[in-house]
């Protein structure tokens, strides 16, 4: 039979050293972490801006040409603008991390960490170079 703990109305707290709301802010690993959780509601921003655009799109050219005149207003700018700068700071340390989470062997050992972000870098290079010769009219 196992032996349950009798709390009684006067037990004792434990002593718990209070946690500062800003405890990420010590370190800057801890600060890398927090902003790259923060970056995915940006993420989330541009998938439904990006959604917006193809629904108006959809409707026509008088929609789309108001969902373009309601982007080029100085709010929905500076949010993408800092939305672009999340964006890519989410991917580079989603990159650096890949190695971390995916341990690759070859012949036994441990592939470097290089071979694994490599190319993810490289592919998003190839398809960040490839949007542009799209968007700037190939």
């Amino acid at each position: 039979m196992s032996q349950t703990p009798i709390y009684t109305e006067y037990h004792p707290r434990w002593y718990r050293r209070r946690t500062s709301t800003y405890w990420w802010l010590r370190r800057p690993s801890y600060l890398a972490f927090i902003l790259r959780e923060l970056s995915s509601l940006f993420v989330a921003w541009f998938v439904i801006f990006t959604l917006l655009q193809i629904h108006a799109l959809k409707q026509g050219a008088e929609s789309y040409q108001r969902f373009v005149d309601w982007s080029k207003n100085p709010v929905v700018l500076i949010v993408n603008i800092i939305a672009l700068f999340f964006v890519v700071f989410h991917a580079i340390t989603w990159f650096k991390l890949a190695p971390q989470a995916m341990v690759v062997r070859l012949h036994g050992k441990r592939v470097p960490a290089a071979w694994i972000a490599g190319p993810n870098y490289a592919a998003w290079a190839v398809a960040s170079a490839l949007v542009a010769w799209i968007v700037l009219g190939g």
